[in-house]
């Protein structure tokens, strides 16, 4: 069973869609006896870090997932559940993450393309994932802010947008990120949350 986790701001419809279409059970809740029974955990999101962080904490989530992905329960961060799993982001103020990965979420400065990033990308990758991809797979983008400084060791894919090279895919152990919607990226996009899904992680 998978868990969505409902903290009031995420694109859990959209999630829900394509798990439907992989054929994986789940559950949107915000209950963290469900979601102790879960296999894997998936952190969805739409919105202001600040808002997220301050969401989950309301509904006593921000330290459970902490604690819960520490403990080895395999955990997918989307777009902005990505971002909340590093240290600190800088968007509208300084705001603490679940310090899960090191790196430090900031604004995409570069007057050369347009803020937000909003389409597809090319997404490469900076190591291999054993994932039956399209030989150029591109991904679908909505966000105004990155990952930076992130440990090499945990880089998995990036997509080069201006000047900026934007974290795509994080992985470390259990804990994976996607910047950009897998659920709204095609096949490439569906392959890849499959692969949370099934793979041993």
């Amino acid at each position: 069973m998978i868990g969505i986790i409902d903290y009031g701001m995420g694109n859990l419809r959209s999630v829900e869609n394509a798990l439907c279409k992989l054929g994986r059970e789940y559950i949107i809740t915000s209950d963290k006896n469900v979601l102790d029974q879960c296999e894997r955990l998936i952190l969805p999101g739409v919105g202001a870090f600040g808002d997220c962080a301050e969401n989950l904490k309301k509904a006593g989530l921000f330290d459970w997932i902490r604690e819960s992905a520490q403990k080895g329960k395999p955990l997918l961060g989307i777009c902005l559940g990505m971002q909340m799993l590093f240290e600190d982001s800088e968007e509208k103020g300084m705001h603490e993450g679940l310090c899960l990965l090191k790196g430090h979420v900031r604004f995409m400065e570069d007057t050369s393309v347009s803020i937000p990033e909003i389409g597809w990308n090319e997404l490469v990758f900076a190591k291999k994932l054993p994932i039956d991809l399209s030989p150029r797979p591109y991904v679908y983008y909505v966000h105004s802010y990155y990952a930076q400084d992130v440990d090499p060791e945990d880089l998995v894919a990036y997509s080069e947008y201006g000047n900026m090279k934007i974290t795509g895919i994080v992985k470390k152990g259990n804990i994976m990120g996607c910047q950009f919607h897998p659920e709204k990226s095609g096949r490439d996009g569906l392959k890849i949350l499959q692969h949370f899904t099934e793979a041993d992680l």
